[in-house]
């Protein structure tokens, strides 16, 4: 993969993270999919509507054009809220999106904020101009990082994220007697939010290259503690013990 494929952070840690962008393909996939659900939910919304105003219609005359309405406007807050709501939600994941294994982050590799889905969602309409996309296509083949002008107001890129099979909890608790210090409470909280952004995209990392930044970042936050490496487990397990340990001492977010 190319460093043109690759969203590549500078942590406060002076810790390297990358993330492999997504192309316009597999966004457009991920939008199919999106549509799709939107349609078939507008549908039964649709369908709904007709089976409840038929038998109302005999007793009230308005009934048909309240029935529609209704239909009305709940086809077009599906339509409005629907990207939105699931990025606020879902960290940054539509269905669409997590069925092709995208996310939305922002550009300093943080997850997105629900500020930052509804702005990029409300410019959603001007990448569609003139018509299909057309806008957004532009913008994203002409940017480095895949952005379309939603993107750009907001911060925001999508990556490709890796299935998370066999990975297991990300706070899971290591085995006993791996780490029976308090070291999570002596980590400062960049050095938290580092842990915790590696932990999270670990999934969308090649393996060689998540063992690396792992035994990175446990070799400089373990040697600032004073925990020698052959006396900690492997660096993925200290990471998640003491980013575990900080969160309940902490009640970290």
């Amino acid at each position: 993969m190319s460093s043109s494929d690759k969203l590549t952070i500078e942590t406060p840690e002076q810790t390297t993270l990358e993330f492999p962008l997504a192309g316009i393909g597999s966004r457009f996939l991920a939008i199919a999919l999106d549509t799709l659900l939107q349609v078939a939910v507008m549908g039964v919304v649709s369908i709904v509507s007709i089976a409840l105003a038929i038998p109302f219609s005999f007793f009230f005359r308005g009934a048909g054009l309240w029935a529609f309405a209704i239909t009305l406007l709940v086809v077009f807050t599906i339509d409005v809220s629907y990207f939105a709501l699931f990025e606020a939600l879902w960290n940054g994941q539509t269905p669409g999106k997590r069925w092709t294994h995208l996310r939305v982050i922002q550009d300093t590799g943080r997850p997105i904020s629900p500020y930052d889905a509804v702005l990029r969602n409300l410019l959603r309409i001007v990448d569609w101009l003139p018509t299909l996309y057309a806008a957004g296509i532009v913008t994203m083949i002409v940017s480095r990082e895949n952005k379309r002008i939603g993107d750009y107001a907001a911060g925001t890129v999508v990556v490709h994220e890796k299935p998370l099979e066999a990975v297991g909890s990300i706070w899971k608790v290591p085995a006993a007697g791996a780490l029976v210090t308090p070291l999570g409470s002596q980590i400062t909280m960049d050095e938290l939010q580092v842990v915790e952004t590696f932990l999270e995209r670990r999934g969308s990392l090649q393996p060689d290259v998540c063992r690396a930044i792992a035994r990175q970042i446990a070799d400089r936050i373990g040697g600032r503690m004073g925990v020698l490496a052959e006396t900690r487990p492997d660096a993925e397990k200290f990471l998640e013990a003491i980013a575990e340990q900080r969160r309940a001492s902490a009640r970290f977010r």
